[in-house]
């Protein structure tokens, strides 16, 4: 009974870190990108520069899931934009490669998820509670 909790509790903290690391890729959407040929980011080479993520659950040994962060490959895009600050001279600018569309059905997913993770936690209450109501 306690691995069937484990792995809802751990369903339900992976959708948590899906919706977060969503939400700060849509929070910096138009933050600037990662330059193609500036110094690498790792470094502290291109102050500013967001580098996007996605999750990727990953199934425990105990029957649960984790979700690890990636960073999104390519970073970034470039996109011809004059009015940009960080526009070179022949206007384009990089920005990070997120796309708002697919994060909002990233967030709609992990909303979903979390919904039926805490919905199966629930049940796995309910049927402990009427197991003990039978004992006693």
């Amino acid at each position: 009974m306690i691995a069937a909790f484990s792995a809802s509790l751990s369903g339900l903290m992976a959708q948590s870190k899906r919706l977060a690391v969503s939400a700060d890729n849509v929070a910096n959407m138009t933050t600037r990108g990662v330059r193609k040929d500036g110094p690498p980011v790792e470094s502290g080479g291109q102050p500013g520069a967001y580098v996007p993520k996605r999750t990727q659950d990953v199934t425990t040994a105990g029957g649960g899931v984790r979700a690890e962060v990636r960073p999104v490959t390519p970073p970034s895009v470039e996109v011809y934009a004059p009015g940009n600050p960080d526009a070179d001279a022949n206007g384009v600018a990089a920005i990070a490669n997120v796309n708002l569309a697919e994060e909002l059905v990233t967030q709609i997913q992990a909303q979903r998820a979390y919904e039926a993770n805490a919905k199966a936690f629930r049940t796995q209450d309910e049927v402990i509670d009427s197991l003990l109501d039978i004992k006693s």
